[in-house]
């Protein structure tokens, strides 16, 4: 790895080049000036993160302790309660649980047959926010679309009293991007089967895996009051039902049982490093706390809260505290609607003007490859001072058009500048809220490198007096 001070020197004209193609208008070729004592304690961050264990620690201890964290249930909570414990006992200040409610759903039942013309077993998982079939569950004849906008076009009589099954893969890609394309069939089946009085929804799940897995997710974001079953299947199921469609008729039974409550507890975890001289000025860094129940939510998201975690952790055994305050926030509840985001901003908007910048870590705990800011156009140089400080990582420039991530997202609806450490995505949707999301699915060196990027962009945007919202 080369040392901080000579990447500086080696990149500027690249970085500088980089952000002008990639943002309007184009950025100056001079970075923000970092003092040595900043230069110093970043080389010193990244050293001690590539050799530290304590995210990785963290995370055994999360996914071990306490194991999967459905949203508003009681492991939840206990997980909760581990964190305000972990983070005692790190050190940390102000370490506090603010509380909110939220609709609670959990899975009972769920199975899944062919019963004609091949009779088999299917692997199949209650989507969030499924309504249950009638006990002993449903069996009828299934209809196959490509995709939900297939399903909006077809005629009410056609659906109606059908199984509905999309059947969109989602395509592998770095960025995630597939994703985003894909989920769309998750959270849309539901109401769109629904309003065409079909009998239930089945779609491929939302994976780039091959395995007999399927993916678990939300499916009612919209709060439409769809309540129709819905489910997803695994991607070899998938393929079986389409080759059966392709040769006749399909039948399918479903049986789905759930447990909804109106108001369940949850709440975000905080904790923070005070700012030795502007304390009231807050930088913001987390990961959500919750996950699905099939597995033990390594990926998604205790490495989230793991990196947060150490990163903070390192700049707190700095000789000297940062000027801002560094703030954990493990989000409560993102996974069945970004609930822990929304009580956040709620709670924190009255102090929006006082939070300089935020990011989180929610997209597994693939090697950083990228920054992405959201900055005023007048903050391009800190743009590219933090580009700079992360090149001795093997981090790219991005552009300057950061959506920051889901829990951030209310904050920068705020007008709270985000930043986005862009993960390899590439095999994230292999495992993402399947059974095999388990702790060793995680790389040591890849977390290692996570965590020395969020602590070097966390140190330098709390100790720097630089204004993110530059120019807007």
């Amino acid at each position: 790895m080369r040392s901080f001070a000579a990447c500086l020197t080696l990149i500027t004209m690249v970085s500088a080049a980089s952000l002008a193609q990639a943002q309007q208008p184009a950025a100056p070729a001079a970075p923000a000036a970092l003092s040595q004592k900043q230069m110093m304690m970043v080389e010193r961050l990244q050293a001690n993160a590539l050799q530290s264990r304590l995210g990785l620690d963290v995370l055994e201890s999360l996914t071990t302790e306490i194991g999967p964290r459905l949203a508003g249930s009681p492991d939840e909570a206990r997980a909760r309660d581990w964190a305000m414990a972990k983070l005692k006992a790190l050190g940390f200040e102000n370490v506090r649980i603010e509380p909110f409610t939220i609709p609670y759903w959990h899975r009972l039942v769920e199975n899944a047959a062919i019963t004609s013309p091949a009779p088999q077993k299917l692997y199949v998982t209650a989507l969030g926010g499924s309504g249950p079939t009638p006990v002993g569950g449903l069996e009828a004849q299934v209809i196959g679309f490509p995709d939900v906008a297939s399903l909006r076009a077809a005629p009410e009589a056609v659906v109606k009293g059908k199984i509905v099954f999309i059947n969109e893969r989602t395509v592998r890609t770095q960025d995630g991007s597939g994703y985003g394309v894909g989920v769309v069939k998750r959270a849309q089946c539901q109401s769109v089967a629904q309003s065409k009085g079909a009998a239930a929804c089945v779609i491929r799940s939302v994976g780039t895996d091959s395995h007999r897995f399927p993916h678990a997710g939300g499916s009612a974001r919209s709060r439409d009051g769809a309540n129709l079953a819905n489910a997803a299947v695994s991607a070899p199921d998938a393929d079986q039902i389409a080759r059966l469609l392709a040769r006749g008729p399909v039948r399918l039974r479903l049986e789905i049982g759930v447990e909804t409550k109106e108001n369940a507890p949850s709440g975000n975890v905080i904790a923070e490093i005070r700012g030795a001289t502007r304390p009231d000025e807050v930088v913001v860094i987390g990961g959500h706390l919750d996950s699905w129940d099939l597995g033990t939510g390594a990926l998604d998201d205790g490495a989230g809260v793991a990196i947060a975690t150490a990163a903070a952790k390192l700049i707190k055994d700095l000789p000297m505290r940062p000027a801002r305050t560094l703030r954990i926030v493990l989000w409560g509840s993102e996974e069945t609607g970004l609930h822990g985001g929304r009580a956040y901003a709620a709670q924190h908007k009255p102090e929006a003007a006082k939070h300089i910048v935020a990011a989180e870590s929610d997209f597994g705990a693939g090697r950083v490859w990228r920054l992405e800011t959201d900055f005023g156009p007048m903050a391009a140089p800190y743009a590219l001072a933090l580009h700079q400080a992360l090149a001795p990582l093997a981090i790219n420039p991005g552009p300057m058009q950061s959506g920051g991530g889901p829990d951030v997202g209310p904050l920068k609806e705020l007008g709270i500048p985000v930043v986005e450490l862009s993960q390899d995505g590439t095999d994230y949707f292999d495992y993402h809220h399947t059974p095999d999301d388990t702790f060793d699915k995680i790389d040591p060196a890849a977390l290692a490198q996570n965590i020395a990027a969020f602590a070097t962009f966390a140190y330098l945007a709390a100790d720097s007096d630089w204004d993110f919202r530059a120019g807007r």
